[in-house]
C-alpha cells in the first residue's frame, strides 16, 4: 500500500505534467529554444525573460531547490511564500512552469488576488484551506480542502487562500509560465505610487473620505 506521502508526491508530479504538456493553443509562454537557459538574474540587459548563464557555467545544483523547510518567520497575512518561479529558481526560465510553497499559520490568509499571466493548479499538503475564487460574471465559488486534495484557479481570476484548520497549512501551486505575477487586490488599490486619488475610491465605493484614509492608514502601519 502506497503512504499518504507517496500519493501527495504522486499527485504533485501529475500537476506538473498537466501544466507543461505541449498544448501551443494553450501556453503562456513561448517555446524554448534551447534545452536548457538558466536564467542569468544578473545580466544587465533586460528582455521579455531573461538572459541565459553561459553553458560553462551550469551546474547540476541549478536543476534543485528546497521546499522541504518549515518557516520561522510570517508576515502580516500570517503568509509565508518560498519562491520557485524564475526568480527563486532560475531554472524555470524559458521552460513554461514554475511553483511555490506557500505555508499559512493558523487564522492566515493569502488575501485576494489574480495572476495575470498563468493558470494555476494546485495541491494541498498540510492543514485544512479555503480556497475560494470568483468568476467575470460575479459568482463566487469555495471548498474546503484536505492533504491530497487539488484545486485549480484559471488565469486571471480573482482567488484567495485561508487556513481554517486548528494547525499549520500548505499547500503548493504550480503554474503554466516561469512568472505568473501577482496582483493584490488591496496593494493595487491603496498602495499605489503616486496614489489613486481619493475621490476614485470614495465613488467607486460609495464611501466617506474618512474610510478611504482610515483604509491607508492601517496598511501603512503594516
Amino acid at each position: 500500500m502506497y503512504s499518504s506521502s507517496a500519493s501527495l508526491f504522486g499527485l504533485l508530479c501529475g500537476l506538473i505534467v498537466l501544466l507543461i504538456l505541449p498544448f501551443p493553443s494553450h501556453a503562456s509562454d513561448p517555446d524554448p529554444l534551447q534545452d536548457v537557459c538558466i536564467a542569468d538574474l544578473n545580466a544587465p540587459i533586460s528582455i521579455n525573460g531573461f538572459p541565459c548563464k553561459p553553458d560553462s557555467e551550469v551546474t547540476s545544483d541549478d536543476f534543485f531547490t528546497d521546499f522541504s523547510k518549515n518557516p520561522t518567520t510570517f508576515d502580516v497575512f500570517k503568509r509565508a511564500v518560498t519562491l520557485g518561479d524564475v526568480s527563486g529558481f532560475p531554472a524555470v526560465n524559458t521552460q513554461g512552469v514554475s511553483l511555490f510553497r506557500i505555508d499559512l499559520d493558523v487564522g492566515g490568509i493569502n488575501p485576494p488576488h489574480t495572476h495575470p499571466r498563468g493558470t494555476e493548479a494546485g495541491i494541498v499538503t498540510r492543514g485544512k484551506v479555503l480556497v475560494g475564487l470568483v468568476t467575470t460574471n460575479n459568482t463566487f465559488f469555495s471548498k474546503v480542502l484536505t492533504p491530497g486534495m487539488v484545486f485549480l484557479i484559471p488565469r486571471a481570476l480573482i482567488h484567495f487562500q485561508l487556513n481554517v484548520g486548528k494547525g499549520p497549512a500548505t499547500f503548493i501551486p504550480i503554474f503554466n509560465t516561469q512568472n505568473p505575477g501577482v496582483s493584490d487586490s488591496l496593494t493595487t488599490l491603496f498602495d499605489t505610487t503616486p496614489p489613486i486619488p481619493n475621490e476614485v475610491l470614495t465613488k467607486s465605493f460609495r464611501v466617506s473620505d474618512d474610510v478611504i484614509n482610515a483604509i491607508r492608514k492601517a496598511r501603512a502601519s503594516n
